[in-house]
């Protein structure tokens, strides 16, 4: 079980690294358009909108960092050793 753990964490680390090489910047939108009333809202006074979007920017060292983290965690999972008995 845990090396099938381990397996999966290396594998999204590296997949986030590829894509962290592959874009430049990546917009993020809030899924929650309409936010829950509030004391203010309630009573009429209108809280300011924050537009609900923000803008990911990864640094230069974000993308190898996690990809060589991704192939260090699978080497590790590939070395744990494996059950031989089932108890």
């Amino acid at each position: 079980m845990w090396r099938s753990f381990f397996i999966a964490i290396g594998i999204m680390l590296a997949i986030v690294g590829v894509e962290c090489l592959l874009i430049e910047s990546a917009t993020l939108y809030s899924g929650n358009a309409n936010p829950p009333p509030t004391a203010q809202t309630l009573f009429g006074q209108s809280a300011p909108q924050s537009g609900g979007t923000r803008v990911f920017r990864p640094g230069e060292w974000l993308p190898l960092t996690t990809l060589a983290s991704g192939v260090i965690v699978i080497m590790y999972s590939m070395t744990l050793p494996k059950r031989w008995q089932h108890g």
